[in-house]
């Protein structure tokens, strides 16, 4: 297929900028995969799509603030955003401007308020990708030191005013069931849950599972060739517990279905699911898998994810769950899509949901 077969057209002002008032506030888009049919709803009315005996898979990857600060010698800025740690003080970064970052260079590290800190980072090395391997001195490990440095690693289409996140951020960039820290994007199907939610559904009998996918800065790269099967798929940590695997596979032998919150939860379920012929089982490692049409799904019934990017490779995933072993998926979410455009539905991360059944 062509990646251009994934475009569609989006007004900007329909791309949110801030969350809903409140996190289940937002809208839900209910695509019946079977017949094409939609159902425009509110995401608190999504318990009533949901029964007994199903199964919630969240990914409980915590966002870091990622997003640090860094002066030169001579007062220039440059802006780090962590990608991974290596060891205590040794991290991958992206950092912007590049040139200002060459291997060798010592940079101070600044707090949120732009100060002064007794912090440094020298760059040690740089990859095929740009990205700068940097070792932090002046603090025993930096992790003791982030919430005071960094901030939320907004994606680039959410603007701020000053260029920082807002107070709101902190808090809404983030799901309320956070757990092991390592994304430096959010797992955004997620964030319209409430604890209140979570637990009206596992009182109706939905099971609730969590899986940890640390969410890489390649969830946003564009696919910039010319047919979608050439695209090379970045690389996340996932881990899927021993736990998680029998409740699935309880749920799954009674009858129930696995419902996949975000597409790095399904993710998570169908690399584990592909490496194990079609069983889950207790696993960890990286995922490189790229779900796109025709594409056929071992581990999950269920999806609830955001409105993605047009070309994106997270649009692809969606199309291929819309018609697994099909490339008419393709058009039965463009279709959607472009009701949602109609309906001014709110689009990206902070925008509404969609549940494909």
């Amino acid at each position: 297929m062509r990646t251009d077969d994934f475009n569609y057209a989006l007004p900007e002002e329909l791309i949110a900028q801030h969350p809903a008032p409140n996190r289940d506030a937002s809208r839900l888009l209910v695509l019946e995969r079977s017949t094409g049919k939609l159902h425009h709803q509110q995401f608190r009315d999504l318990p009533a799509w949901l029964r007994a005996g199903d199964v919630l898979v969240v990914n409980d990857s915590k966002v870091i603030p990622a997003r640090l600060l860094a002066r030169t010698s001579r007062g220039g800025l440059v802006e780090l955003l962590l990608l991974e740690e290596n060891a205590p003080n040794d991290w991958w970064v992206m950092a912007g401007p590049g040139r200002k970052a060459p291997i060798g260079k010592t940079l101070h590290i600044l707090d949120r308020q732009q100060r002064d800190t007794e912090i440094s980072v020298i760059v040690t090395q740089i990859n095929a990708s740009g990205h700068r391997r940097v070792f932090f001195s002046g603090v025993t490990d930096l992790w003791s030191r982030l919430d005071e440095l960094g901030e939320p690693p907004l994606p680039p289409y959410i603007q701020r005013p000053d260029g920082h996140a807002a107070p709101e951020d902190s808090d809404r960039y983030q799901t309320v069931y956070a757990g092991p820290p390592g994304s430096v994007a959010a797992p955004t199907a997620g964030l319209h849950f409430t604890a209140e939610m979570l637990a009206h559904l596992q009182a109706q009998g939905v099971a609730l599972a969590r899986v940890t996918l640390h969410v890489g800065v390649g969830t946003f790269a564009p696919v910039k060739v010319e047919r979608v099967e050439q695209h090379v798929m970045h690389e996340e940590r996932y881990v899927l517990s021993a736990e998680t695997a029998a409740t699935i596979e309880r749920a799954r032998a009674a009858g129930g279905r696995v419902v996949a919150v975000g597409t790095t939860s399904l993710r998570v379920l169908e690399t584990v699911a592909r490496e194990n012929n079609g069983k889950l089982v207790e696993a960890s490692g990286r995922s490189r898998l790229f779900v796109y049409p025709p594409c056929n799904f071992f581990a999950v019934d269920v999806l609830l994810t955001n409105f993605h990017l047009p070309k994106s490779t997270l649009l692809m995933l969606v199309s291929a769950f819309a018609a697994p072993g099909k490339t008419s998926g393709r058009e039965l979410v463009l279709h959607a899509y472009r009701e949602a455009v109609e309906r001014r539905y709110r689009f990206f991360s902070y925008g509404d949901a969609m549940l494909l059944v």
